[in-house]
């Protein structure tokens, strides 16, 4: 199958970029928008490529997740659906072995990234299209709600092993998610807006910067373009960081100190800042209400509930644990 990201097992490399600006950081800083007058608007765009079902994704929340906290209020974030799982893909002659060999390459981004992952894969995803106009729809009800969409149609890949890969998966996949009209997503993620929307994201995932085409690394995700079917897609997850000195790219698998620098190096205007305080792990809980071991890494925040996985703990608030469909209802 053409759409599996199956990148090399190897170290890091430099990240791909264009125009100037700094090679690099140490660490995250919080960012405040720099003084730019009367501009009411971000000078910074991130765009992310991702897709619902993408280990390597699932395993950079946490990085991305705090780089969303540091450049809050100084950038537009603006997520593009990039389809790792195709309608016009063959259908495996095997699904228990196509299953079995996926579940190892997860089992090998998870010993990279840290994060859990399944016992067993029960399947793999037949499409992600399903998995994301629902996320795409999810935006409508605003952005808390569309975070915990996709988190919980990750959670249902990469910690239950059934991705939500129909309509009737993902209602069951986001019983519970506090704030969210099912009624609304549903119809919104079967309206002609939502679908051209995630259809204009594949698109812009299949026509990748140069920087990253033909890119090499020894990394154990690189981030070069992939060469699929019908050409070449960005690898996931990709950023672009746009600002007013030009554009980076930030392909693969990397450190939070690439994305700030990207981010710097595009708009010079963003201060130093100090060194983000680390991160309290029971205020992540009751913001994000999931939390994985890299963003709690001395165990479970105060008030968890643990879900244990083959690849490590899963946190849940007690909220979310009373509605998560990874915990036998009540």
């Amino acid at each position: 199958m053409t759409g599996r990201d199956t990148g090399p097992e190897a170290a890091r490399p430099e990240t791909a970029r264009s125009g100037d600006g700094p090679a690099g950081e140490t660490a995250l800083a919080p960012v405040r928008r720099p003084a730019l007058g009367p501009v009411l608007e971000p000078v910074l765009e991130v765009v992310e490529f991702t897709d619902p079902f993408c280990p390597w994704a699932w395993g950079s929340e946490p990085v991305l997740r705090a780089l969303r906290r540091v450049l809050a209020g100084a950038a537009a974030h603006r997520r593009v659906f990039g389809i790792l799982f195709d309608d016009d893909e063959e259908p495996a002659p095997d699904p228990a072995a196509e299953a079995a060999w996926y579940g190892e390459f997860v089992a090998r981004v998870s010993a990279h990234t840290g994060a859990p992952r399944p016992a067993r894969l029960r399947w793999v995803a037949a499409s992600s299209w399903p998995a994301s106009l629902a996320a795409a729809a999810a935006e409508q009800q605003g952005p808390q709600v569309a975070e915990r969409v996709l988190r919980r149609l990750r959670e249902s890949a990469f910690v239950r092993g059934e991705p939500a890969d129909t309509p009737e998966r993902i209602a069951g996949a986001l019983r519970g998610v506090p704030g969210l009209d099912a009624v609304a997503l549903a119809s919104a993620a079967s309206s002609a807006p939502v679908r051209e929307r995630v259809a204009r994201d594949r698109a812009e995932t299949r026509a990748p910067r140069p920087e990253v085409v033909g890119l090499r690394g020894s990394g154990p995700h690189p981030g070069g373009a992939k060469e699929i079917a019908d050409g070449r897609r960005y690898a996931l997850p990709t950023l672009l960081f746009r600002g007013p000195a030009g554009c980076r790219v930030v392909p693969g698998w990397r450190p939070s100190a690439e994305y700030l620098a990207a981010a710097r190096a595009v708009c010079p205007g963003l201060p130093a800042g100090r060194p983000e305080d680390r991160p309290d792990p029971a205020g992540l809980l009751r913001r994000y209400r999931s939390l994985t071991a890299p963003e709690s890494p001395d165990g479970p925040p105060d008030g968890a509930v643990t879900v244990a996985t083959a690849g490590g703990p899963l946190y849940l608030s007690p909220e979310e644990a009373a509605v998560s469909p990874l915990l036998p209802a009540p």
